[in-house]
């Protein structure tokens, strides 16, 4: 780890949720210094989300995230995920004997969290969609699995039963326990302990790491976008990565670990010395991959005092463009005024601005590509759809009339037809404008 970051220059932010515990009757939120200590040490700074009622329609106010780290925490809704393969009781999930003896058994941890569980779902999904980057830890590992649709087991010890028995958890001795798993060549994984496996298995073949865990439940059906790349004795997956995004140097990582690499410390002495070399990796390449896209994602600062560069000069082409949408959206305006009247030229102009929503989705995320479309067709039907309310003299009433008819989901989309037009325009105008405002610095 280096000795200290550069405070010279604005560190890349890491989001983190906290967790919550009692204390003094009191709720405190907490997040484990081992965690920090790391995210400092390689060079970024944790920004601590409070796990409290309401923060998880308030992510927006945490932007800009350069990456997320979710770590330990309660089980999981069940009701999020799939547990009709569990293959136990008669819905697939634990009896509610089994359930009572697990609540008994791990009781911090078997309590439901929703406001947790909704928050770190949220980073999560947010993340998947905009590749930032994310390392789940224990918890961390299970929520971003389920984010992709993969399942958990509820209790591992009720529910994966087999001839090797692992024990995942030991509360008598948390930091010291630790269970060999099998790690797959070719992954991130191997990569980092490769100086450190040992020969295991029947034939002495397998490649196998001591590690430290503290869970009972766990990944049951990896989600399809994931690859494997560790296994304990009894097949449960201990970690996983997604290859087609994984590119540190490039700001790409997404992986989770059920496992725990920052409480793999020798003991006695300082306690900053790892079991492994490998240990601190996950955490080093993790904020490689933040500082990456803090700095692919960077919008330019200006010191205090200098004036606002003007806009870069589109093209003439992308100035056509401009022109061509602009045009569509005063006709469709112009149309709702008007009660749905448009002329044949004006009907051409209004196709192209349609034309334009529906097939300009270079450089979009999904949902932005299909939100885009949808607003193209929205736009290529706007006469169509208002032509419907044209009346006579009594104009009014019977569109009231024809609105009492239609569903909820139609009036809702017409009363939102305005402001996601301008939203969706604002988004694709400072889409293109930034790709471009990037091209001119490039050039100049």
């Amino acid at each position: 780890m280096s000795s200290s970051p550069d405070l010279s220059r604005v560190l890349p932010r890491v989001l983190i949720v906290s967790r919550r515990t009692v204390r003094k009757n009191k709720f405190v939120d907490f997040v484990g210094e081992y965690h920090l200590d790391l995210i400092v040490g390689y060079g970024a700074v944790p920004v601590i989300v409070p796990r409290v009622a309401g923060v998880h329609a308030l992510l927006d106010s945490f932007e800009p995230i350069h990456g997320v780290l979710l770590c330990e925490g309660e089980d999981i809704d069940p009701s999020l995920y799939d547990s009709a393969d569990a293959g136990t009781g008669t819905d697939g999930s634990l009896s509610p004997e089994q359930l009572e003896a697990v609540r008994r058994l791990h009781p911090s941890d078997a309590a439901i969290d929703h406001e947790k569980d909704s928050i770190e779902l949220r980073l999560a999904r947010r993340c998947l969609e905009r590749n930032i980057p994310y390392l789940g830890i224990c918890r961390g590992s299970q929520v971003l699995n389920v984010a992709c649709g993969g399942s958990l087991y509820q209790d591992v010890e009720h529910e994966l039963v087999g001839p090797d028995t692992v024990q995942h958890i030991n509360y008598g001795d948390y930091d010291g326990h630790r269970h060999p798993v099998r790690v797959l060549p070719g992954t991130p994984l191997h990569e980092w302990f490769a100086g450190d496996l040992l020969a295991g298995g029947d034939d002495g073949a397998q490649q196998q790491l001591m590690v430290n865990s503290y869970h009972h439940q766990g990944v049951r059906r990896l989600a399809q976008r994931f690859a494997p790349m560790a296994f304990a004795p009894d097949g449960l997956v201990e970690a996983f990565y997604d290859p087609d995004t994984y590119s540190p140097g490039d700001g790409r990582f997404i992986m989770g670990l059920q496992f725990h690499p920052e409480r793999m410390r020798k003991p006695g002495g300082s306690g900053d010395e790892f079991d492994y070399p490998g240990c601190a990796r996950a955490y080093q390449e993790f904020v490689r991959a933040v500082v990456a896209y803090q700095e692919k994602t960077a919008v330019p600062h200006l010191p205090r005092g200098a004036p606002v560069p003007a806009p870069p000069k589109l093209s003439k082409e992308m100035e056509r463009r401009r022109k061509v949408i602009s045009r569509s959206f005063s006709l469709a305006k112009d149309m709702y005024l008007s009660g749905g009247r448009i002329k044949p030229a004006e009907q051409r102009d209004l196709d192209a601005g349609a034309e334009f929503l529906e097939s300009n989705t270079a450089s979009l995320s999904v949902q932005q590509e299909k939100r885009l479309k949808q607003m193209g067709a929205t736009v290529r039907n706007a006469s169509g759809y208002l032509n419907s309310l044209k009346v006579s003299g009594v104009r009014e009433a019977a569109a009231r009339a024809l609105m009492a008819e239609m569903t909820v989901n139609q009036l809702s989309d017409l009363a939102a037809f305005y402001g996601t037009m301008g939203k969706i325009c604002s988004e694709v105008l400072d889409t293109k404008l930034q790709a471009l405002h990037v091209n001119v610095n490039l050039h100049e």
